[in-house]
C-alpha cells in the first residue's frame, strides 16, 4: 500500500510540474493599458509638458524627452500661475525648460513677458534661454541645452504688464 502511495504521489507531482501553472501567450487575456509612450504621440499642449507639441517642435525638442527633477511654480498674488519643468532627451543627450501657464491666471491676463532656460551651475549661466514678450500664448519650451553632464535646473520667469519685476522658478538641480 505504501509503495503504491508513493508511486501515485510521485505520478501527480511530475504531471504538474509539466503543466504550467499560469502561462501567458500572446492573444491571451485582457489588452494592456496603453503605454505613456503612446499616449504621448498626441500633438497636443498639455500642462504635464508634451516634447511631441507644435510649440515644443519650434524649439528642436526631441520626441522621447521627459521630465526630470521637481517642478517649480511661479507665485502671483499668492497663487499659482505658472508651472516650470526640465526636460531630458536620452536620444538627442540635450536638457530643456518648460514654462507652463495656467488657465486660472492666462483667463484673466491679457498679455505676459515670459523667459524660460536651462540654468548650468557649472556655467553659472542660463543655457538655451528664449523670451517672448507682450504674449498671451500658453506653452514655452526653451532651445535645445547641451548641459547633460553638467548639474542644472529649469529657470522660468512670468511678469505682468505694470510689474516692476517678474516672477521667477527655477526647478530641482539635478547631476
Amino acid at each position: 500500500m505504501r509503495a503504491r502511495k508513493t508511486v501515485f504521489i510521485a505520478a501527480v507531482t511530475s504531471a504538474l510540474v509539466l503543466l504550467p501553472a499560469a502561462s501567458a501567450m500572446a492573444g491571451s487575456g485582457p489588452a494592456p493599458a496603453p503605454s505613456k509612450q503612446r499616449a504621448a504621440a498626441s500633438t497636443a499642449p498639455s500642462a504635464a509638458g508634451n516634447p511631441r507639441s507644435t510649440a515644443a517642435q519650434a524649439a528642436d525638442v526631441c520626441a522621447d524627452a521627459y521630465q526630470i527633477g521637481s517642478t517649480a511654480y511661479i507665485d502671483r498674488g499668492g497663487l499659482h500661475v505658472a508651472s516650470v519643468k526640465q526636460f531630458y532627451s536620452p536620444e538627442c543627450n540635450e536638457n530643456y525648460g518648460y514654462l507652463w501657464v495656467w488657465d486660472s491666471y492666462r483667463d484673466n491676463t491679457s498679455a505676459y513677458d515670459i523667459t524660460i532656460g536651462v540654468y548650468s551651475y557649472a556655467q553659472d549661466a542660463v543655457v538655451g534661454k528664449r523670451s517672448w514678450s507682450a504674449t498671451h500664448l500658453q506653452e514655452f519650451w526653451s532651445n535645445p541645452a547641451g548641459t547633460v553632464n553638467e548639474c542644472t535646473a529649469a529657470v522660468g520667469s512670468l511678469r505682468a504688464a505694470g510689474d516692476p519685476a517678474p516672477g521667477t522658478a527655477w526647478s530641482s538641480k539635478r547631476c
